[in-house]
């Protein structure tokens, strides 16, 4: 568990440096063994280029995909500061990782619950190891900061349970 931590908050820089610029306050950092490959934090939730595909695990894995064209990735554990969404989860099993770990869960859009069971031959046979919760309440701090500051996402059910949360000591 202590690992766990120990990259969680490497995420949580990740996810500190992407709020100081008002964006949403997602970190990842990608992990093999003991060594970071990707890190990443989410960019253009607002503005000009605001659109919904940088989100920072599709960024992470952009970056050591582009580093290392062709990484086989299925040692790969990912530490996100938040559940990853339904289009993250997806690709990301797509490339190959089954390990997940994450701060906070995302109420609205996280993608881990979904039955992969009941999905095409594709998914079906894929087995993933799911963390939730570590360092949860360093996590959920970022997002009621930025729910209190930002308009993103401003009136979501994922605001209104944030911005609800007690944090935990």
């Amino acid at each position: 568990m202590e690992q766990h931590r120990h990259f969680m908050r490497q995420a949580l820089t990740e996810a500190a440096a992407a709020l100081a610029s008002g964006e949403f306050p997602v970190g990842c950092v990608l992990v093999e063994g003991d060594r970071v490959l990707a890190s990443a934090g989410r960019r253009n939730s607002a503005g000009a280029a605001a659109n919904e595909l940088d989100h920072a695990e599709i960024l992470a894995l952009r970056s050591l995909l582009q580093a290392k064209p062709g990484y086989d990735c299925r040692q790969i554990t990912v530490y996100s500061t938040m559940e990853p969404c339904l289009m993250c989860f997806a690709t990301l099993l797509l490339s190959g990782i089954r390990r997940f770990v994450w701060a906070y869960e995302d109420v609205m859009g996280g993608g881990t619950s979904l039955a992969l069971s009941q999905l095409p031959e594709l998914y079906t046979g894929m087995r993933v190891e799911l963390t939730p919760g570590v360092l949860r309440a360093e996590s959920l701090a970022l997002f009621q900061e930025f729910f209190r500051r930002y308009s993103y996402w401003e009136d979501s059910s994922l605001a209104r349970y944030t911005l609800a949360q007690e944090i935990a000591p």
